[in-house]
């Protein structure tokens, strides 16, 4: 048997593989996009009727979203007649003030009824959110 005895090292490579590049872009494409799904905006969708009088209202305070189908929600949780006096009331005791959110399909007494419980519970600070758009 007879061997070469000469090696001969080849330099480079004589051809470019895309397939684990596409891979690679295809597996980050897959993970931001599903990544992205999970970012979601907390919060209800409310259409709110616009104000070109509008102010920004700071500080910490108690939402509640009234939504086109006259559902209350109080901090995202939905609420009935009796539980909403309740938790108003709660509310007077630690001095928070309230922001309603009323979208602009709903019925305006459901709005002024939830006003009128806040201020049987002893609440003054009332807001009512509106769009500048």
């Amino acid at each position: 048997m007879h061997f070469k005895r000469t090696i001969q090292f080849e330099y480079g490579a004589k051809q470019f593989v895309l397939v684990p590049m596409i891979n690679i872009l295809f597996l980050l494409l897959i993970f931001f996009m599903f990544g992205s799904s999970f970012i979601t905006q907390s919060g209800m969708v409310v259409d709110l009727p616009r104000a070109v009088t509008a102010e920004a209202v700071n500080g910490n305070f108690v939402e509640i979203v009234v939504t086109d189908e006259n559902t209350v929600y109080v901090e995202k949780q939905a609420v009935t007649g009796e539980n909403l006096n309740n938790l108003l009331r709660e509310t007077a005791k630690r001095n928070i003030p309230v922001l309603i959110k009323a979208d602009r399909k709903a019925a305006m007494g459901t709005v002024a009824g939830i006003s009128d419980l806040c201020r049987n519970a002893g609440i003054r600070k009332i807001s009512l959110a509106t769009s500048n758009e």
